[in-house]
C-alpha cells in the first residue's frame, strides 16, 4: 500500500459509487492507471466488495440486539457448525467469533420484542451445543463514517 492506494481506498470509502473517471480526476492520474490500481486492490483483498447501507427499521426490523453465546464443547467442528447455522438465519446481521467468556456475538435485527423473544426461544435455546446466552437490546447505534486510516 503506497500513498496512492491509500487515497483510492479513502475516496472509495466516502463514496464507492463514483466512476473510475471521476476517481482518476480527483487523484490527478490517468483513468487507466486508476483502474489498474483499483483492480490490484481487489486482487490483493484490500477491497472486499461494495454494499448499500440499509436501515433495518426501513425493512420492518426496528429492534436490534446483541446476543452473546457460549457453546460446548469448544472444538473447530462445533464452532464452524454454529457459525454456519447462525450466519444463515435471516434475523442475524453479523456473526462474530470471540475469545474470552463468550464464544460468539450475534447482531440481530427483528420486527419487535415479541419476535426477538421468539428468535431466542425457538432458534437459539433449542440448539444442543449452546450452554448459555445473554441478550442486550440496542437502543441507539452510531456508526463511524469517517474513512479508516491506513498505515
Amino acid at each position: 500500500m503506497d500513498e496512492l492506494d491509500s487515497e483510492i481506498v479513502r475516496l472509495l470509502q466516502t463514496d464507492a459509487r463514483r466512476s473510475n473517471r471521476e476517481l482518476a480526476r480527483q487523484l490527478g492520474i490517468a483513468p487507466s492507471t486508476c483502474l489498474e490500481r483499483v483492480r490490484s486492490l481487489h486482487r490483493r483483498g484490500v477491497i472486499r466488495g461494495y454494499h448499500a447501507d440499509i436501515d433495518p427499521a426501513a425493512l420492518n426490523r426496528g429492534v436490534q440486539a446483541l446476543v452473546s453465546v457460549q457453546v460446548r464443547p469448544l472444538s473447530r467442528v462445533v464452532i464452524d457448525a454454529f457459525k454456519g447455522f447462525a450466519s444463515g438465519l435471516p434475523e442475524v446481521l453479523h456473526v462474530f467469533v470471540l475469545s474470552g467468556g463468550d464464544d460468539f456475538l450475534l447482531h440481530v435485527a427483528v420486527q419487535d420484542l415479541d419476535h426477538l423473544h421468539a428468535f431466542l426461544t425457538d432458534r437459539l435455546s433449542k440448539r444442543g451445543e449452546i450452554t448459555g446466552f445473554r441478550t442486550s437490546v440496542i437502543f441507539q447505534q452510531v456508526s463511524n463514517t469517517a474513512p479508516a486510516r491506513l498505515g
